[in-house]
């Protein structure tokens, strides 16, 4: 049976959870999941609602007959078709952990996407994604080329549709035109030692620090570095006994896991953005 999502946010008051689920039955569908969480600091009211839908309602019938119900509490507010894939690019540069397991996941069916194509700034994985039967492209970056080749990247996502953008440990800085472009679109990876330990070799930094607990964050990009809203974290510990090359061990497989669960979350609706922050329905 069809499963739409509806996922919503609005300022908080009576009434709301009652007004969704009466307008579902009436399309008589059943709700399978849901999640609502209200924020104290801002009295904003976030809803995520999964039902199986009757075969004759689609996305379009529902968004008519729901609309109503989203003006009169003046909602935020998308539906989705969960049988419809999200189209997914993924961006790389010469570091293949985390693009591994995502065509892995991808190929086993644990990320309910359709990946169109592989982009990166080297050759390194071409022959990776040609074995995968995903079209590769090659666009070198120079500060001299990277507005030209950043353009060449947009009109990839507008001629295949791409519903997320994904880097895989891509080691360019987008320019704010594009994270503004792709706003709430891209995905990215990286250890969570910052704002300490920047530059190149940061577990090698951090095992000259003894640090000990060793993590990852994944979040959306935006135009301040690194600071884009939180979807995913983990941490390891580690101990004197962890060499440098354990900790990178242990980092990249750190970030295979949260880069994963983030782009999950994101495929299956669950993520809503609040301000700076997300709200993540499990």
């Amino acid at each position: 049976m069809k499963k739409i999502v509806l996922k919503l946010s609005c300022a908080d008051r009576r009434g709301i959870v009652g007004a969704v689920g009466e307008c579902i039955a009436g399309q008589a569908g059943n709700i399978t999941e849901s999640g609502q969480f209200v924020d104290p600091d801002n009295g904003r009211f976030f809803m995520r609602v999964c039902f199986q839908a009757s075969p004759e309602t689609t996305v379009a019938s529902f968004r008519d007959a729901f609309a109503r119900v989203a003006a009169q509490y003046e909602m935020d507010w998308d539906v989705f078709d969960l049988k419809a894939k999200p189209r997914v690019l993924i961006l790389v540069s010469q570091l293949g952990h985390c693009l591994n397991d995502l065509l892995y996941r991808n190929s086993t069916g644990q990320l309910p996407m359709e990946l169109v194509a592989i982009v990166s700034n080297h050759e390194t994985f071409r022959r990776r994604a040609e074995h995968e039967g995903i079209p590769f492209h090659y666009l070198p970056i120079t500060p001299e080329n990277k507005v030209e080749q950043e353009a060449r990247l947009l009109d990839l996502v507008a001629k295949q549709s791409v519903d997320l953008v994904i880097l895989a440990r891509y080691m360019q800085v987008l320019t704010d035109e594009l994270s503004t472009r792709l706003s709430g679109r891209v995905i990215n990876i990286h250890h969570s030692f910052l704002p300490s330990f920047k530059g190149a070799r940061p577990y090698h930094q951090a095992h000259n620090r003894g640090v000990k607990l060793i993590g990852a964050t994944a979040h959306y990009v935006t135009a301040e570095l690194d600071e884009g809203p939180i979807i995913e974290q983990d941490i390891r510990r580690v101990d004197h006994t962890a060499s440098a090359d354990d900790m990178v061990v242990i980092g990249r497989d750190t970030e295979c896991q949260v880069l994963a669960k983030a782009v999950k979350s994101h495929l299956e609706h669950r993520i809503l953005l609040n301000e700076h922050r997300t709200i993540v329905f499990r």
